[in-house]
């Protein structure tokens, strides 16, 4: 993970371990999001060959964890807290 992590931080907000892992994640979700969707693209695709798909599928596999999108969970970024939190837009707890 420290691979991920930038020098300067650009978070706002209560700022502790989760917040930054999960702020890690997110940016390097979005740097690898166009890349994950092309080879699972040519996994799904029949018409190419076996090999390349094969390729494909060890690539994608070999990856780092941080780029798949279940590695993202909705975390409050006033508090830290990983539930109650409310919408993918606001990102608050309700409490």
């Amino acid at each position: 993970m420290a691979q991920f992590r930038s020098k300067k931080l650009d978070i706002a907000g209560y700022v502790n371990i989760r917040n930054i892992r999960d702020h890690t994640k997110r940016k390097v979700f979005e740097k690898y999001e166009t890349e994950r969707q092309a080879l699972r693209y040519i996994i799904r695709n029949t018409t190419l060959p076996g090999r390349t798909r094969a390729q494909a599928q060890l690539q994608l596999s070999q990856m780092h964890c941080y780029t798949r999108p279940t590695q993202i969970n909705n975390r409050c970024i006033e508090g830290g807290k990983g539930r109650g939190v409310l919408g993918k837009h606001f990102r608050m707890a309700r409490v």
